[in-house]
């Protein structure tokens, strides 16, 4: 029998093995067969390395069985080989075949069902069954293993533990050697040309990334790395939404309107499986979810489609996306600008859409959006940012836009648009973004007691009796009337100087004067409450904590009050309890 056997068959090995099995009196190698390889390798596939291994298993094979081995065909140009997965690369070696008189060799059902058309003899060799469960990746993997790291010229190492306290535990003591990690490499990939639930995500020069089943693996060798690499990471944990603590009032904000929210967090702290547990809780509440992926490894159910990127492009993904119209769009990951772009895109188009991206602190997520997401329209685009670290939920803000004097501004005429970034629970202020001159400014809020305590460590220094009433940048200090004049100093410089120091607006007033216990005297139609030293001024009268009237006292010191009013029975009450009755000084 003469042969002819094109690259399909050769990356899949099943060449050496039919030479075993039957007679074969020659073999005939396209050179289009050694092009296409050959460009393969220099791109740094390893189908070409491969390929080119097994040519020269085929060559030493035949010296043994004294088979003769021919090179023929003519050799495919540039543009041919850019075409190979058109059929360019096919043609060729089909005509070889046909030239040749020979049976065409083959592991592609397409060449079969071509050849078979155009009247050529072939044989289709499937290729070797490798199921994803039996390749050897998988057999350095425990329950608790979260990643595998293979390097040549290391002990391979893995990281076990749960998320936020995993840890690296060495797996061998043996070194891995190249032709292991080729080994390793080739049986990955042939298992997710054959596995329906796996696919090779992306093939550069020295990088190829594989979704194998739940397991993302990362392949680098030279060029772009220093050494050949195996990086093969699975999600440990697979929760639903309610595992992660989510508020109901959370819950709510997801599902009340289609939002953006971007779920931010450092690599490795679960960002991803939190997405997963959204989509497929959104799922469950009846609305139309899929998502945006490079690589696809998010863990979602079945019922969600999974989108790449559309030749290499995920804003042609968008675009198709766009006709879909689903309710959600999970977009995983953001990292550079066009991802961005993309997701503002799609969400002012009125797509619900979930990003996300990595961060080191909640506002850093906020913070990668300046300059790629218009200022003014990012509250449009993302109105919700939830932190994740080591697994759970550690920070939830929401977005506002208003015009207002940003914080530490005190002219009227300084109000500008202000994106308010509070926190979900409290409803606090946190940051303040907002344009000074050309500069965007993320400008932290101090809370209300830090203020505070900052106003009282200056005031202290003055004077021990006051009191400090912070309210956004405002601030009333209420100090006795006669140290007024002190505070303020010389025509105002003292406070004003207080004021530029602690950036907030302070106005004095009069500290109120408490009595803390009152003697209260009864008589047939009055009660009769003694405020000495308060002669002439008007008095707040309460009953522990509790206001009950307001009166002026007299000449005498005294305040009457008749028992038949209404603050007659108030204070009959009070003293029934046993309370104290005090007063302070209004005016």
């Amino acid at each position: 029998m003469r042969i002819v056997v094109d690259t399909s068959v050769i990356v899949a090995g099943r060449v050496s093995e039919f030479i075993e099995r039957n007679e074969v009196e020659e073999i005939i190698i396209p050179e289009a067969v050694i092009a296409e390889l050959e460009a393969q390798a220099n791109f740094g596939r390893l189908s070409g390395f491969k390929g080119l291994a097994e040519i020269e298993r085929i060559v030493n094979l035949a010296k043994e069985k004294s088979i003769r081995v021919e090179f023929s065909g003519k050799r495919p140009g540039i543009e041919e080989i850019k075409l190979a997965k058109g059929g360019e690369i096919d043609n060729i070696i089909r005509e070889v075949a046909r030239e040749k008189n020979a049976v065409l060799l083959t592991s592609d059902r397409v060449q079969n069902l071509v050849a078979k058309a155009k009247g050529i003899e072939t044989i289709y060799l499937k290729p070797r069954l490798i199921r994803p469960e039996d390749t050897r990746i998988m057999s350095f993997f425990t329950p608790d293993t979260a990643s595998v790291h293979l390097r040549e010229g290391v002990p391979p190492i893995a990281k076990r533990g749960k998320i936020g306290n995993l840890k690296v535990v060495k797996l061998d003591e043996k070194e891995m050697s190249y032709e292991d990690l080729l080994e390793i490499a080739e049986e990955i990939i042939e298992a997710a040309k054959q596995d329906e639930e796996s696919s090779i995500e992306i093939e550069r020069k020295g990088a190829t990334v594989i979704q194998l089943r739940d397991l993302r693996i990362a392949i680098a060798e030279k060029p772009f790395s220093d050494r050949m690499e195996i990086t093969a990471v699975r999600p440990i944990a697979k929760v639903s939404i309610d595992e992660y603590g989510v508020s109901e009032e959370l819950k709510k904000r997801i599902v009340e309107r289609q939002r953006g929210i971007l779920i931010a967090g450092p690599p490795g702290a679960g960002k991803s499986t939190f997405a997963a547990s959204v989509a497929n809780y959104l799922l469950e509440k009846g609305y139309v979810v899929k998502t945006m992926e490079s690589p696809r490894d998010l863990m979602v159910r079945d019922e969600i489609t999974q989108y790449a990127p559309l030749e290499g492009d995920m804003s042609l993904t968008a675009d198709i996306l766009l006709l879909v119209r689903p309710d959600y769009t999970i977009y995983d990951e953001l990292r550079k600008t066009s991802d961005f772009q993309v997701f503002g895109d799609m969400r002012l188009a009125g797509v619900g859409m979930i990003g996300v991206t990595h961060a080191t602190r909640p506002i850093d997520a906020i913070q990668r959006m300046i300059g790629r997401v218009e200022l003014g329209i990012i509250p449009q685009v993302v109105d919700t940012v939830i932190f994740i670290e080591a697994g759970k939920i550690a920070k939830v803000y929401e977005l506002s836009f208003t015009v207002k004097v940003p914080e530490g501004m005190f002219e009227a005429d300084l109000a500008r648009p202000v994106i308010e970034v509070k926190d979900f629970e409290t409803k606090k202020v946190e940051f303040e973004i907002y344009t000074y001159g050309e500069q965007v400014v993320v400008m932290p809020v101090e809370s209300d007691e830090k203020l505070k305590k900052a106003i009282s460590d200056r005031f202290s220094q003055i004077l021990d009796d006051f009191e400090v009433i912070v309210s956004g940048k405002r601030a009333i200090v209420k100090v006795p009337e006669e140290k007024i004049p002190k505070i303020l100093g010389k025509k105002g410089k003292r406070i004003k100087k207080l004021e530029e120091d602690l950036r907030v607006s302070i106005d004095l007033v009069p500290k109120e004067v408490e009595v803390k216990s009152l003697e209260v005297e009864e008589t047939e139609k009055h009660y009769v409450i003694y405020v000495k030293g308060l002669e002439g001024k008007t008095v707040e009268i309460y009953a522990d904590d509790e206001y009950l009237f307001s009166a002026l006292v007299n000449k005498s010191g005294i305040v009457k009050v008749k028992k038949d009013k209404e603050s007659g029975r108030s204070l009959r009450i009070a003293l029934a309890k046993g309370a104290k009755i005090r007063a302070k000084v209004v005016d």
